[in-house]
């Protein structure tokens, strides 16, 4: 028996201060504590959320600080990033402990090195590694789990073609994420391979490789939706895991599965293309005034966001589904720290599993769907 059921490992980080918040709300019926780096730091959060729970100090730089920690954890849930700079010592704690690990990576390169490294280890002692449990790529993973489901349920198979569309979003990505793609940009800047498994679809499912997959870097136009989508910038990591869950759920979208995601513009016609057009000119990752680590947006930004995202599916028949997955607070922050915490409770409470490195959708797609419809402002549904 250890002594908590999960760890929010970063929660003096903001995206770690609203995960400490969310869990302190109300009784989720799990034991939990606050780690990081600095004790005085940790106790002024726990101060000011009004919070008695214990606290951990554990740092990146000290493996043996991480390893004592993971001891006495049932999952570590960690917000401390860029993952490519600070997380593989937690990784391989939680490996070689056997203890469950959530984070919100959307370095695909960097995970791809994870599986490489530490999947072996963590299947040996029974490890659940999961990554990108938040934004990235939960909405998109579990969307199209869903959508899935419903054509099984539907037709007697799964659609070997699927489409993901940001019909609305309201928020800004955070100032971790914004970290994360210098850095990704700046290791695959000294190495080729580093890019190479950037436009890799199938990066993360080592052993395989599956059909070409469209680009969707050009403005198009969708007649399934009657408008102009342009390219979305997450796509780069939430197609990746949604490979993945596939390969982990032994192909159970097909091997010759295709996948996209693109975001629609707003506008019909002529104002709808010249929208797609300004979007897909738009880097919102480039220069250097986005926001530092530990930044976010006030109270009321994060209330007033939302998102809105459907996923189509057609068979070379022509039956067509559509899946649409919906958040009520702003992606990179109000929604993400829901959907990590529930992540978290969701590996102590809900599913045992296997050792490895997992996706959320292939490990606990169903308890996960259930946990964030009732808990975490999130809506699934199929029409």
């Amino acid at each position: 028996m250890r002594d908590f059921d999960i760890i929010v490992y970063g929660a003096t980080g903001f995206t770690g201060k609203l995960v400490a918040e969310y869990l302190g709300s109300r009784d989720h019926g799990v034991r939990w504590a606050m780690a990081g780096r600095s004790l005085t730091k940790l106790e002024a959060v726990r101060d000011d959320l009004g919070l008695d729970v214990p606290l951990i100090t554990a740092n990146a730089d000290d493996p043996a600080s991480l390893r004592a920690m993971c001891d006495q954890a049932m999952v570590v849930l960690t917000t401390v990033g860029p993952y490519q700079l600070y997380g593989e010592p937690l990784v391989a704690a939680c490996a070689a402990s056997g203890t469950a690990y959530v984070d919100l990576c959307g370095e695909p390169a960097w995970m791809r090195h994870m599986i490489d490294a530490h999947e072996a280890q963590a299947k040996l002692t029974g490890a659940r590694i999961v990554f990108s449990g938040g934004f990235d790529s939960i909405p998109f993973d579990l969307g199209v789990w869903t959508l899935q489901q419903a054509a099984i349920a539907r037709f007697g198979k799964s659609f070997p073609r699927v489409k993901g569309r940001v019909i609305a979003m309201k928020g800004t990505f955070s100032g971790g994420t914004f970290a994360s793609a210098r850095a990704t940009m700046a290791a695959a800047a000294k190495d080729p391979s580093i890019f190479k498994l950037m436009i890799d679809p199938f990066a993360l499912t080592p052993g395989f490789s599956g059909p070409s997959q469209p680009k969707g870097l050009m403005p198009e136009y969708d007649d399934a939706l009657g408008a102009w989508t342009a390219p979305f910038v997450m796509a780069a990591i939430n197609t990746k895991n949604v490979h993945r869950t596939n390969a982990l759920l032994a192909h159970a979208y097909g091997t010759d599965f295709t996948y996209d995601e693109m975001m629609v513009a707003p506008g019909l016609g002529e104002i709808g293309k010249a929208a797609a057009e300004a979007i897909a000119k738009f880097n919102p990752m480039g220069g250097d005034k986005g926001p530092a680590p530990g930044e976010g947006p006030s109270l009321e930004e994060r209330e007033s966001g939302h998102y809105e995202i459907a996923f189509l599916g057609e068979m070379p028949s022509g039956e067509r589904l559509r899946a649409t997955v919906t958040g009520d607070r702003d992606p990179g922050y109000g929604s993400t720290s829901k959907m990590i915490a529930e992540t978290a409770i969701c590996l102590v409470k809900d599913v045992a599993g296997e050792g490895g490195i997992w996706t959320p959708g292939a490990l606990m797609a169903e308890p996960l769907v259930a946990r964030l419809k009732a808990n975490a402002g999130l809506t699934f549904s199929v029409e």
